[in-house]
């Protein structure tokens, strides 16, 4: 008995915390990944796809509705029913579904206006990573493992040495790198070494700003932000004013009052 329960502690995802954050965080990608297809699909007028969801009198609800309403039902039922394995494991499913569809629409929070499809709309791309990242430093850094004494001392150095880089990689302007760099040390140590951005802390305090560094740092990251945003646009959709769709007369006069035109 005593073996059987010491090969599952030892396996993947061995406690119940572990199934429920690995299931949240699955769910929160893959429920951002469709819901941005899905606004990608009604923004090019694909007819067989289901359009938004809009009132009789032409509200348009929009999804971080649903997604608020979904965290707000598992998050209750979790603290009420207080549940184990596997009801843990799926109102984890269902705040991560929540999640997924809220942060999608991150930049909405911010402007309190709809720039889905503007510029200030890929904020939202950028609010899912940095969860998804946060999500997975926390689960591989503090669940399921407890350090022994003699672990202690070694631990207590790596972390002191790795938080330099990984601090380092954030002031020069490479948050993300920073953030991964706690769970992938060498990732902060690049970050470390290569030239900051030019708009960063580290490039105003100590570059010359007409010197051959700040100059370098600018052609670099122009470069840089170049293939990030063609890759962001290949993800979540490139920014921009589309058409209006064809309506019926009424329809545009109460959907310009709700403040939106398209998904």
């Amino acid at each position: 008995m005593m073996l059987a329960q010491l090969h599952v502690a030892s396996g993947f995802l061995p406690t119940l915390g572990d199934r429920a954050g690995f299931v949240l965080l699955a769910a929160l990608l893959g429920s951002f990944l469709f819901i941005r297809t899905s606004a990608r699909m009604i923004r090019a007028e694909v007819s067989w796809w289901p359009g938004n969801v809009e009132t009789s009198s032409g509200l348009h609800l929009h999804h971080l509705v649903w997604g608020i309403v979904l965290m707000m039902l598992a998050g209750f039922l979790n603290f009420v029913v207080r549940p184990g394995s596997p009801q843990t494991e799926i109102f984890a499913f269902l705040f991560g579904v929540g999640m997924g569809l809220t942060l999608d629409e991150f930049a909405l929070w911010v402007h309190l206006r709809d720039v889905y499809w503007l510029e200030e709309g890929r904020s939202s791309f950028s609010a899912v990573i940095v969860a998804v990242v946060l999500g997975g430093l926390i689960m591989t850094t503090f669940l399921s493992w407890t350090p022994s004494d003699t672990q202690l001392p070694s631990l207590a150095s790596f972390f002191v040495f790795n938080l330099i880089f990984t601090g380092g990689s954030i002031l020069k302007g490479k948050p993300l790198m920073g953030l991964f760099g706690v769970i992938l040390p060498p990732v902060s140590i690049v970050g470390f070494i290569r030239l900051a951005t030019p708009t960063s802390y580290w490039a105003r305090r100590f570059y010359d700003s007409d010197g051959p560094k700040m100059a370098r740092s600018k052609e670099r990251f122009a470069k840089i932000k170049e293939r990030h945003l063609r890759w962001v646009d290949a993800i979540a959709g490139a920014p921009g004013i589309t058409k209006p769709k064809s309506v019926e007369p009424g329809t545009a006069a109460r959907r310009a009052r709700s403040g939106r035109l398209d998904s």
